[in-house]
């Protein structure tokens, strides 16, 4: 098994913990990309290496509300077929990928992880990211757990998979992607799509210590993914390297004439060598480090800005324009809008909606026409100061959250009720929700108990090449994204 799923070592750099990496690093996504091509692997061993993984650690941490084995055996013995015949489909051909269930399939029901959901929604249909990713050759390997609606916090007695966190499993995993961070943290898949209202993509992506990229706004169509807010929804990629969500993104990003607000601007993947000379980067620390964050924060993101100036980029403070104002508008404006998507269902169905979801929404009942209009007003005066601070930076960056993943059980409050609290207090991720800009979110460190930290880069609307750039830079000269967890390390031996 650690044969399928060999990379090669990297340099090391920053500051170190006790955690240990595997003495054969996974694959990268574009890591297994060139080996499929130079023979050395086939799609059909990079699946039966995921599948022995998911067998392994799903029971455990709850990736998967659906596999589709016998569909991704056929797919990935077509891939192998097709590349030996010299049709090649591109970077993603070949390559395990989870959908997150939210995203719609053929092969299996959607559910949005909900009790409430009509599973006639889509059924028998392909999302068209999941169209994309098919004609590109991806290998899809089934649907991964989320939050209700891709909102709330999980609960024991819901009859769904909990997703737990792969490096402690007594914390969860974050939200809510919940179930492709897994994935990709353990190698039960080379990449997850999902999709991000206030964080959701990059929260599950530092709390499982893998990459994360939320794209600009309606740079990725999204036919077929069950909406939440739709004004703030994004789908992403999660996946260990800033050059693999490259490498996703360039298959989902573009024109689609049944998603009004996406827009016609495709992506290519940046070059991705050199160093960051003359690299403007602004540093954020007001509002990011709280009293209460882990100890090891200061000393973590320090070191991985040591390594940015390292390579060439220079630094400056800076600060975020109306963060408490928009972090506030992003909850008005998510609240009113899954109220409105959800108002009928749930005055008929109250009962078969989570704890967690029916809170979270039901708070959008006290948010009149008014508050939503001035947040959307907040929303458009604060892009227009964001553009003005990118006139004088290239890039933003600052920790994703001001530490580790909570365990499980602090995230029920009195009652048992999820408390989301917890979340907000934790994470910093909502504040870019209520811009356009793109955000990359990678792996920088490890608390002391052992937890992933992670560091967030925003750049210019549809500036990702200059992100993933920058985050490709930063991860040759660390290896953090390769770092596995025990789940992985048991798998590879």
């Amino acid at each position: 098994m650690a044969d399928l799923i060999r990379g090669t070592s990297p340099s090391r750099s920053g500051s170190e913990t006790a955690i240990s990496t595997t003495s054969s690093p996974p694959y990268t996504l574009t890591g297994a990309a060139a080996a499929l091509r130079a023979g050395t692997v086939t799609s059909t061993g990079l699946l039966e290496a995921a599948i022995a993984a998911a067998d392994r650690g799903d029971p455990v941490y709850g990736a998967y509300l659906r596999r589709f084995d016998d569909a991704a055996r056929a797919s990935a013995a077509r891939a192998d077929a097709e590349l030996a015949a010299g049709r090649d489909r591109g970077p993603l051909h070949g390559i395990p990928v989870g959908i997150k269930d939210l995203i719609a399939t053929a092969d299996g029901p959607t559910t949005a992880q909900s009790r409430a959901h009509d599973r006639a929604w889509w059924a028998g249909r392909d999302a068209t990211v999941v169209t994309r990713l098919e004609a590109a050759g991806a290998v899809l390997t089934g649907k991964t757990t989320t939050m209700e609606f891709g909102c709330g916090l999980p609960e024991e007695a819901d009859p769904f998979p909990m997703p737990r966190n792969p490096w402690r499993p007594e914390h969860w995993a974050g939200g809510s992607s919940s179930g492709a961070g897994i994935g990709v943290a353990t190698g039960m898949f080379l990449a997850g799509i999902g999709s991000d209202t206030a964080g959701s993509v990059r929260m599950p992506a530092a709390f499982c210590g893998v990459s994360g990229l939320m794209p600009t706004y309606g740079r990725v169509p999204r036919t077929g993914c069950v909406p939440l807010a739709p004004s703030i929804d994004r789908i992403g990629a999660l996946a260990r390297s800033a050059q693999d969500c490259a490498a996703v993104l360039e298959v989902l990003a573009g024109p689609d004439p049944a998603d009004p607000e996406c827009v016609p601007v495709p992506f290519r993947s940046p070059d991705f060598g050199g160093d960051l000379a003359r690299l403007r980067i602004g540093v954020v620390r007001e509002g990011h480090f709280p009293e209460g964050r882990d100890p090891a924060l200061d000393g973590v993101f320090s070191a991985a800005l040591d390594v940015l100036t390292g390579l060439g980029a220079r630094v400056r403070e800076v600060v975020l324009p109306y963060r408490a104002e928009l972090t506030t508008a992003v909850v008005v404006v998510a609240t009113s809008e899954a109220l409105a998507c959800h108002r009928g269902e749930l005055s008929r169905r109250w009962q078969d909606y989570g704890r967690g979801f029916r809170g979270e929404v039901a708070t959008g009942a006290f948010v009149s026409g008014a508050d939503y209009v001035q947040a959307q007003r907040v929303r458009q005066v604060a892009q227009g100061a964001a553009d003005r601070l990118f006139e004088d930076v290239d890039v933003i960056v600052c920790p994703t959250a001001s530490g580790g993943a909570p365990r499980v059980a602090e995230l029920a409050g009195p009652g048992g009720v999820p408390d989301s609290g917890v979340l907000f207090r934790l994470l910093t991720t909502p504040y870019w929700n209520g811009l356009a800009n793109p955000v990359l979110a990678v792996p920088m460190g490890f608390t002391a108990g052992g937890l992933p930290l992670s560091m967030q880069l925003a750049g210019r609307p549809f500036a990702e090449a200059e992100l993933v750039r920058v985050g490709a830079a930063y991860q040759r000269a660390t290896d953090w994204q390769l770092r596995t967890p025990p789940v992985a390390a048991e798998v590879a031996a």
